[in-house]
């Protein structure tokens, strides 16, 4: 593979996490990456050295002069992206009933519209191209939702059902669409992460509790570096999957999700029939 057939890689949210070990992988295979970031100086030591097949460029997903400039001087530079990584975002915690009207839609702005805005402005290349692939970074509380932080697995959720739909319909484009859902990981989340306290008595124990042991714990397995070899390689596998959990803990919680909702379709599977009309009513498969 010659440097001008090398795929090139457009990755948002690059100062830290799974972005910014995603930039670290993709060089190291000969690839070439635009880095992005709100702040491009947080990044430049990514493409240091290796300027011939890295950019690093200023991005703030919610700003859409930035998202036509970023994706622009890709295009300048290398002519073409084949993978869009959808990786900025953050996280906010609060109860449902305690949550801040404007930090909720300042992280919606992030983790979705942002997400969307970029995919908007990337999609004409690929289907010019005739393919390529879109990552979709979600989480496991875009699959199950938990105390404390039910704004941010809303947000998340939205992202796993926007990336369903496109799926949908770009595969007839040679367009792969990958949802990676990773667990706790070591990629500095909580210091970004936003909250409000909950002072309500009725929420001690659980919300309370648990913004709390999301601010101070250390008990992390996941593996930064790791993960983004295991997007690499589903990205890159004979059949790529539509969704990829990352951690024991993601794993064996979406199981249990997946447990629960079989268990209450399959107790409540007369009641949900009987709500058809009697003439158009089918057995479950």
């Amino acid at each position: 593979m010659t440097e001008n057939t090398a795929p090139v890689w457009f990755i948002t949210g690059c100062s830290k996490g799974f972005g910014r070990e995603l930039v670290k992988r993709v060089l190291a295979r000969g690839w070439r990456v635009v880095a992005t970031a709100r702040n491009p100086a947080a990044i430049a030591d990514l493409v240091a050295g290796h300027e011939d097949r890295a950019l690093a460029l200023a991005l703030d997903v919610t700003r859409p002069e930035q998202i036509e400039a970023s994706v622009a001087a890709t295009m300048k530079r290398f002519g073409r992206i084949d993978v869009l990584v959808n990786n900025a975002g953050y996280g906010y915690a609060a109860s449902v009933e305690e949550g801040d009207e404007a930090a909720i839609r300042t992280m919606f702005d992030t983790n979705l519209f942002g997400l969307a805005a970029v995919t908007r402005k990337v999609l004409p290349i690929l289907r010019a191209q005739g393919g390529g692939a879109i990552v979709n970074l979600s989480s496991l509380a875009g699959l199950s939702g938990n105390a404390g932080t039910g704004y941010y697995a809303a947000s998340k959720f939205a992202v796993e059902g926007l990336s369903d739909a496109l799926a949908k319909e770009v595969e007839q484009f040679g367009i792969k669409v990958l949802l990676v859902e990773p667990g706790p990981f070591e990629t500095e989340f909580t210091r970004s992460l936003a909250s409000t306290a909950s002072t309500l008595p009725a929420y001690a124990g659980s919300v309370a509790t648990r913004i709390d042991q999301l601010l101070t714990s250390t008990n992390r397995p996941g593996d930064p570096v790791r993960a983004a070899e295991a997007i690499i390689a589903a990205l890159t596998a004979a059949k790529t999957p539509h969704r990829l959990v990352l951690g024991a803990k993601a794993l064996n919680d979406v199981r249990a999700k997946l447990d629960s909702m079989r268990r209450d379709f399959d107790t409540w599977e007369k009641v949900t029939l009987e709500a058809d009309y009697p003439e158009a009513r089918a057995p479950a498969r």
